[in-house]
């Protein structure tokens, strides 16, 4: 299986690495300075006890000629439209592309460029980040990559997605085929804007904002009106994820914050308007009221426009 990566950030350079380190037949779509540092030092993991390198064939926008069987899509919001542009010369008829950002919004878009049968829905589940020396560092070990057919039937799998389950799976990836993969993408969506929220809000980890007067209200909170939303989609949260979310955002002393806040942090561009914009649009679109939300929306927006002017 001829299989594309499109990034080789914290979470498609981790799954890409470890496809790699496996003997598959990976590429990497990058920009080109990131593939002179590829080229130089090797695509390298790091943290966990571990260190370890593999150096996979890389290819930039203008080098791509024929399709593959497998696209992994794992780009910032941001860089949606360019990416998109970029990989269509490598998406076939028979080619299928597994997106891995959180949200929704991003489906439409290629759905919109590449129809829904090339376009597979996916959530990654990795803790991840790229250091200052451009290496990947695994903070846990989960490495999971959920995925189906937008549109099959609730409990089957499709050929193609048996196949490339196969794959995954032989790198050490857990690749689970959801039931209804629209579902999990919403519980996830769920997950990554209550955690988001209520760190970037507070301004600090989780631990700093469950230990403080009156912080270990704001997780159950946040929670109560993302499941909200999702609920009047059609897609409730179970009480066993409800509360696996929030173990996460009510753990005493945890250091634990999400890559948006770490963006935040450090002055870069977010994803505000893919994971709040587009939530809070939906809540008012569905009448479903969001206080809490709208008000980490507006503290990321202004971020966002501080960092724009400046």
């Amino acid at each position: 299986m001829k299989i594309l990566v499109v990034g080789a950030g914290a979470t498609g350079g981790y799954f890409g690495a470890l496809l790699a380190r496996a003997g598959e037949d990976v590429t990497f779509l990058v920009r080109p300075a990131r593939a002179a540092a590829l080229r130089e030092r090797g695509l390298r993991v790091v943290g966990r006890d571990e260190e370890w390198t593999v150096r996979p064939r890389l290819v930039t926008a203008d080098e791509l000629r024929a399709p593959y069987d497998l696209v992994l899509l794992s780009v910032k919001s941001t860089g949606l439209d360019r990416a998109i542009a970029d990989v269509a010369p490598a998406v076939g008829p028979d080619t299928a592309v597994v997106p891995l950002l959180n949200g929704l919004a991003h489906l439409d878009a290629l759905n919109a460029r590449f129809g829904t049968t090339a376009v597979l829905g996916g959530v990654a589940k990795v803790v991840t980040t790229l250091d200052d020396a451009g290496d990947i560092r695994r903070l846990a070990p989960l490495a999971h990559l959920a995925f189906g057919e937008q549109d099959a039937p609730a409990g089957t799998v499709s050929a193609r997605v048996a196949r490339i389950r196969g794959v995954l799976e032989g790198a050490g990836i857990e690749a689970p085929v959801p039931a209804d993969v629209l579902t999990a993408m919403w519980h996830k969506w769920v997950f990554i804007t209550t955690f988001g929220a209520v760190t970037s809000l507070m301004r600090g980890t989780v631990g700093e904002v469950y230990d403080t007067e009156g912080g270990p209200a704001l997780g159950p909170a946040v929670l109560d009106e993302a499941a909200a939303v999702a609920a009047a989609a059609g897609h409730p949260v179970p009480d066993q994820e409800r509360a696996a979310t929030l173990a996460v955002v009510s753990a005493p002393g945890s250091p634990m914050v999400p890559s948006l806040y770490r963006d935040l942090a450090a002055g870069r561009p977010t994803e505000v308007e893919h994971l709040f914009g587009d939530l809070t649009a939906r809540a008012r679109a569905l009448g479903v009221a969001t206080p809490l939300l709208d008000l980490a929306t507006l503290h990321l927006r202004v971020h966002q426009r501080r960092i724009a002017g400046a």
